[in-house]
């Protein structure tokens, strides 16, 4: 099970988290359409987003301005939501950036259960949103590689 509230060396780190919706949406023509009317009669700005598809469903991850407000929209109307601690690490948009995050990791053994990236940074790097299965071990890698975990409040 893991840890809403993870510790690193006595200091509370959840705030280097970003909560992410993750929407269940039937692979049915317009669905998705549907999904995003609605965060956008509700006043929601997506700020990344992940679409992952079956043959029945997909499943919509999304990093929005105001959590609450899009699980409230949705449930109302009927559709499944979870929310999900990840992490925003900014990545070096050079050939070779991603591999300075992803070398430390698998050297740590760290599996990434997923990850994508979130549009329009504030600077010149990149910014990936990732899952991992030991969120304890790979902020410990990030803080002894100097890579920089982005708190949810500066996605936006």
């Amino acid at each position: 099970m893991r840890s809403e509230k993870l510790y690193l060396k006595g200091n509370c780190i959840n705030t280097m988290f970003t909560d992410q919706i993750s929407i269940f949406v039937e692979n049915m023509e317009g669905r998705l359409a549907e999904v995003t009317a609605i965060l956008r009669n509700a006043g929601i700005n997506i700020k990344a987003f992940s679409l992952a598809d079956t043959t029945d469903y997909g499943v919509f991850r999304l990093i929005v301005n105001d959590t609450d407000k899009t699980e409230n929209a949705l449930t109302k109307e009927g559709f499944r939501v979870g929310i999900t601690k990840v992490i925003a690490v900014e990545v070096m948009d050079e050939p070779g950036g991603l591999n300075q995050i992803l070398d430390p990791l698998s050297q740590n053994e760290i599996n990434v259960e997923y990850m994508y990236a979130v549009s329009k940074p504030k600077n010149d790097n990149a910014v990936l949103i990732f899952r991992f299965n030991d969120y304890d071990k790979a902020l410990s890698i990030f803080k002894e590689h100097q890579i920089r975990v982005i708190p949810q409040e500066e996605l936006f």
